[in-house]
């Protein structure tokens, strides 16, 4: 039977979703940004397209969006509202509360959107998190600069990437830097900075049950990417790795207790120089940064197309599981370019799965059959877009909301 499918994304993503959902049979409506009119959507997938103003990148009225939802509603029976990216998460949260669609509600959303309430609520349940704190109180903030020696990271609360964190090596560094938010203050936490290796879990939920799992280490961690600029570069893992099982172990924890029960999603985690896993963050949604790519050239696992496979099981009540239809090993690297397009006979071999069709970037996802050899072939790229390719923009002044 035709169903209904809302997709809600305020950024050009989620093709394959939309694909995939009008292939099973179902109707596809997009809701988008207004600037974003003129992108290669999958318009032979989608049945009808509405547009939203931005009041700033990325932000709409949610009110207007509620709103104009409601003359939706006159005229179709919704069967699902999807967030396609961080940013919308909780558009749909609030579009599901008001006209009681199923799906994640606000309360639990905010545990895959607030970093803070995402930190709390790892803490709460005795889920390993380095040390922060809200930075609403003068008073209970320096008392945690007195207790939590060091450097610290001032992060946006609600930033789907690390351009807005701030590394703040001392107190005379932090207040300054706290002032300077002024009204936009209560947006942000503090954290301890905590050295290590950043790993990456990409999952699909069915009935709270984990479907598939995808573990990945950053060889180049976002944050420092977008501090000092550089190569982005992040390959798969062994499942059978011990770096592997241990984040198998607390991810489990971290989506169990964080209550989604079906969809996508990403999480980061940090091994601390004391051997332990750390949670940083979680997102219900698809990894970004081309992630995906990565991840079907390691195990045929298409997590977007997937994903839509999932939520058309979920509407039907039918049983959904994943089959990885290979177990190879897979890398990627993506750094800004100077040209729109950059030659790339120099990186081409026979372990190259993909270049990446981004303008003024240069982007490649690699697989071979042992992780030696994507090791080798990410150090090599690393080489050459740094000598020949790569163009650094200088990093933001002050955080961004």
């Amino acid at each position: 039977m035709e169903k209904t499918i809302v997709c809600i994304s305020c950024y050009y993503k989620g093709y394959d979703f939309m694909d995939e959902c009008k292939k099973l049979g179902n109707k596809v409506i997009l809701i988008t940004s207004e600037n974003l009119k003129e992108k290669n959507w999958p318009w032979h997938a989608i049945d009808e397209v509405y547009y939203m103003p931005e009041i700033e990148a990325s932000v709409w009225n949610l009110d207007h969006l509620v709103q104009g939802f409601a003359y939706l509603m006159k005229n179709h029976q919704i069967d699902a509202v999807i967030a396609l990216d961080d940013f919308d998460v909780e558009k749909a949260a609030m579009i599901r509360e008001t006209y009681r669609i199923p799906g994640m509600g606000q309360t639990t959303h905010r545990y895959f959107r607030d970093k803070l309430a995402m930190r709390q609520q790892a803490k709460d349940n005795g889920i390993s998190v380095p040390e922060f704190s809200s930075i609403f109180n003068d008073a209970k903030l320096h008392k945690f600069t007195q207790d939590v020696p060091g450097p610290w990271v001032l992060k946006p609360r609600s930033e789907a990437s690390a351009s807005g964190i701030i590394k703040i090596n001392s107190a005379e560094e932090l207040w300054p830097a706290v002032e300077n938010l002024g009204d936009e203050r209560f947006k942000f936490l503090l954290e301890a900075f905590k050295p290590g290796d950043v790993y990456h879990v990409d999952c699909l939920v069915y009935n709270k049950e984990i479907v598939f799992s995808c573990f990945s280490k950053y060889l180049s961690p976002p944050m420092k990417v977008s501090h000092e600029g550089g190569v982005f570069r992040t390959k798969t893992l062994d499942k059978k790795s011990e770096e592997a099982i241990g984040l198998e172990k607390i991810n489990k924890e971290v989506l169990d207790k964080f209550g989604i029960q079906n969809g996508a999603t990403h999480s980061e985690y940090i091994r601390g120089t004391d051997g332990q896993y750390y949670f940083l963050e979680t997102s219900s949604r698809v990894g970004g940064a081309h992630i995906p790519d990565m991840v079907e050239a390691a195990t045929g696992v298409n997590i977007w197309r997937e994903w839509a496979k999932l939520e058309n099981a979920l509407l039907d009540g039918e049983k959904y599981t994943v089959e990885e239809t290979q177990k190879l090993y897979s890398g990627l690297i993506v750094s800004l370019a100077k040209e729109k397009h950059s030659n790339t006979d120099d990186l081409n071999n026979e372990h190259v799965e993909k270049f990446l069709p981004i303008d003024y970037h240069i982007g490649i996802v690699y697989k071979a059959k042992t992780a030696d050899i994507i090791e080798e072939r990410l150090d090599e790229a690393a080489l050459i877009v740094t000598e020949q390719i790569l163009n650094i923009l200088p990093p933001k002044d002050k955080p961004t909301n």
